[in-house]
């Protein structure tokens, strides 16, 4: 069983060597623990003090990709290096890395997919109350939305399972913590909800520069995300209220009509014609939508067969079994006959 603790990095000189030092060595059920630094165009001394420290894997982007883009490449990586569990921290030491085992726990049990660190919410003592209502209100949102029973929807600190993040595409630039909620309710895994510690703010969040931004980056994500794979939910509801919206002109003006006052009224009948015809027209493109939906999940289990094609080939370079033999000369007589 192996364990990679991935950690993205943006100027976090000063913050890593605690960072490093607070993770856990050995895990009861874990055979090998490796660390990986995802360097985020930092313009310190961060990629210097990686090496220093003895970390096992570095990567370094040329220029600063934002959070989400980040932690998805490390998320890659930690495939292409056979991880069994990926386990994510964030490099400013709020999260307190002795944690991990209590993160990893469910996983290694088989009774968790995902397991989220809850910061402790209202009672957690490092965060502003505004801070701490926010996210109290954020969890219950998502929790409603989802159906997943996450205490803390926008915590970093994290436990994966190889299986789980084979099925995620993170497609935000901004924040990958909603969507991976979003899309693992989408392909029904369990995700379960940890208490752990944090450590006091060392800086600033650099993912956001005022509240009003990261409400508005946080909805957007939310809804675009819940619309690409529930697209008939948004369209239905949306084109059912324009629809029902659009008949109270039209029946308003077939009451004055009745009446013999109809021609007073016939701006009413246009308004309610068009809003009843904007409401099919929504109806028509939330079909559209979800079909177009149900093609997406398609290609998701086309890409997620290949990925573990390739991690049985790349955990087996040189099969020794007989029947590793037999498939992988198979599949590579195949894609020669394609080539052909």
């Amino acid at each position: 069983m192996k364990l990679i603790i991935q950690i993205p990095c943006f100027n976090e000189a000063d913050t890593l060597p605690q960072v490093i030092k607070d993770l856990p060595k050995n895990i009861i059920g874990v055979d090998t623990i490796e660390l990986l630094v995802v360097d985020d165009g930092s313009t310190d001394d961060t990629v210097k003090i990686a090496e220093e420290l003895g970390v096992d894997h570095i990567i370094i982007n040329t220029s600063n990709q934002g959070l989400a883009r980040t932690f998805h490449t490390g998320i890659e990586e930690c495939l292409r290096l056979n991880a069994d569990i990926i386990v994510n921290t964030d490099g400013d030491n709020q999260y307190q890395g002795h944690d991990i085992p209590k993160l990893v726990a469910p996983i290694l049990a088989g009774k968790a997919d995902i397991v989220i660190g809850d910061r402790g919410g209202i009672e957690n003592p490092h965060f502003s109350l505004f801070k701490r209502c926010l996210q109290v209100f954020g969890s219950f949102v998502i929790r409603k939305v989802t159906g997943l029973e996450i205490t803390d929807a926008v915590s970093g600190f994290r436990a994966m399972s190889k299986k789980s993040v084979q099925k995620i595409n993170i497609i935000s630039d901004f924040s990958y913590t909603i969507e991976m909620l979003l899309l693992a309710s989408a392909n029904k895994m369990c995700v379960k909800s940890v208490k752990i510690g944090t450590n006091p703010n060392t800086r600033k969040s650099r993912l956001f520069t005022s509240v009003p931004q990261f409400l508005n980056k946080s909805v957007t994500t939310l809804f675009r995300v819940y619309t690409m794979y529930q697209p008939f939910r948004v369209f239905l509801g949306t084109g059912v209220i324009i629809l029902f919206i659009g008949i109270v002109p039209i029946l308003r003006f077939l009451y004055f009509y009745s009446t013999g006052d109809g021609s007073g009224h016939i701006q009413s009948l246009i308004l309610g014609t068009t809003l009843v015809i904007m409401g099919v027209i929504i109806l028509v493109l939330g079909i559209i939508a979800d079909l177009i939906s149900i093609n997406r999940k398609l290609i998701e289990k086309t890409i997620h067969k290949v990925e573990k094609l390739e991690d049985r080939f790349r955990g087996n370079p040189s099969p020794s079994s007989k029947d590793n033999v037999l498939e992988y000369n198979k599949v590579m007589k195949k894609g020669t006959n394609n080539d052909v």
